[in-house]
């Protein structure tokens, strides 16, 4: 049986270490931001981000300059807009193309005759615009990583090292945790200590593990 999981949450929440212990537990892990990067290293997509932003956004090597176009699309709704038309597409496609590997592989495994070592696998989307770009379609259930506002705050200026003013910029230019929680089957509150995460996600897995 294949269970396939959406993992999401806002920046700073604590996605990364949810995503660590669900691999610990066995699951196959799908990054959205590995992915993402890959797809920014496209020489198609970077050719679009030129056209579409301007060749300042590029280094000399024809590489993108991350952290200023960053600034860019956090402080102009309609540069997000439009970096995410060039992106997405490319995102979803290469996520979808993964996920089929993965259920062909498992399926092809149990086909063969061979002896599989684990009759669950789960799969875990992990991606922190896995709502807004619709890939929760994909998933049996989505698990939204939440913390408080005043928490989620704190953690980004301490993780980035940038202003209050800044990190509420970053915050304000993604959907919201409450937005995210309306589509959760399952909230994983990370406001308190890491084992304490652990033992959420654990029950919750054992729990789809006990459906398949």
């Amino acid at each position: 049986m294949i269970k396939t999981i959406g993992l999401t949450g806002s920046i700073a929440t604590g996605k990364s270490t949810a995503s660590k212990y669900l691999q610990e537990l066995g699951c196959t892990l799908i990054d959205g931001d590995v992915i993402a990067r890959e797809v920014a290293e496209d020489p198609r997509v970077l050719q679009a981000i030129r056209v579409a932003f301007g060749g300042e956004f590029l280094d000399d090597e024809g590489e993108l300059r991350r952290k200023k176009l960053g600034a860019l699309v956090f402080n102009d709704e309609k540069a997000m807009k439009k970096l995410n038309e060039i992106m997405h597409p490319a995102i979803q496609s290469k996520i979808r193309d993964q996920l089929k590997a993965f259920k062909d592989s498992s399926r092809n495994r149990r086909a063969s005759g061979f002896q599989v070592e684990k009759a669950f696998d789960c799969v875990v989307i992990d991606g922190a615009l896995l709502i807004e770009m619709k890939l929760h379609s994909l998933v049996d259930e989505v698990w939204v990583v939440a913390i408080t506002k005043e928490e989620q705050l704190r953690r980004l200026m301490e993780r980035d090292g940038i202003s209050k003013t800044d990190a509420q910029k970053k915050i304000d230019a993604q959907m919201s945790t409450e937005e995210k929680e309306t589509f959760a089957d399952v909230v994983l509150d990370n406001s308190r200590d890491p084992e304490d995460l652990r033992e959420q996600i654990e029950q919750e897995f054992f729990r789809l593990k006990g459906k398949a």
